[in-house]
């Protein structure tokens, strides 16, 4: 019996020591397991978001001008295009690229911030608009499973950017701030009538008492075709932009 209890005791003993190495490797990095998972659905989604994106320039993109237009003619366009695109979309779909350099960060953004959403990648709540709209755009991710991209939200700074990248422009914003509400806050939710940018995880790792919400103003606006535009309160030099897609 003696011996028993020991053999019990020595198991139990090497279980905890595993979950404690296992958590603290997951809080490090990040769980391996489901981050494959999202690693395969990622490369799918970038085939489907290509073809998308590419259909999407053929049937709608006929309104965009190739010639010469001011930055407020520009706009307009884009945001007929981003309704458009926003009102055409579905929950799950490849919606967008998304780099963030500060979170070593370059995914396909899916539409929708529900549970099968965001197990293959960061999501854009429903509830919110399209880069180039003019009004809130809102992107939760994970921190510590499916390929955690946003495991270090926290590590963003003022001045740091964030690209969307979209079938009708590429758009630059820059990291202003951050705050942390209660989980059920759904005020963070609501447009205040000027394009912003908010990224959402859950805080701290492991729990989902809180959000943690990084902020971002809209810098600059690389159109599909023609000239990029710096808007004007932006004041950030000129930077070497990704592909757009």
């Amino acid at each position: 019996m003696r011996r028993l209890l020991r053999v019990a005791g020595s198991v139990l003993i090497v279980g905890g020591i595993a979950i404690l190495v296992w958590a603290a490797a997951v809080w490090r990095w990040q769980d391996p397991f489901t981050g494959l998972y999202t690693r395969y659905e990622q490369h799918k989604l970038a085939a489907r978001y290509d073809e998308h994106a590419t259909r999407f320039a053929a049937d709608h993109l006929t309104t965009l001008s190739t010639g010469h237009r001011s930055l407020a003619e520009t706009r307009r366009e884009i945001r007929i295009e981003a309704q458009r695109y926003r009102l055409e979309g579905k929950r799950g779909e490849p919606i967008a690229r998304i780099r963030a350099p500060r979170l070593s960060l370059n995914m396909i953004l899916v539409n929708g911030t529900d549970h099968d959403s965001l197990k293959s990648g960061p999501g854009r709540d429903e509830r919110t608009f399209m880069p180039g709209e003019g009004q809130l755009v809102y992107i939760a991710g994970h921190r510590t499973t499916y390929l955690a991209p946003f495991s270090d939200i926290d590590e963003l700074r003022r001045g740091d950017p964030v690209w969307l990248s979209l079938p009708y422009a590429t758009f630059e914003y820059t990291i202003t701030g951050h705050t942390i509400v209660p989980a059920g806050n759904l005020a963070v939710l609501r447009s205040h009538g000027h394009e912003q940018l908010v990224l959402q995880a859950c805080h701290p790792r492991f729990f989902a008492r809180h959000r943690y919400l990084a902020y971002g103003k809209l810098v600059r606006i690389v159109p599909l075709s023609g000239p990029s535009f710096a808007l004007a309160s932006a004041a950030v030099p000129a930077a070497r932009y990704p592909s757009r897609r």
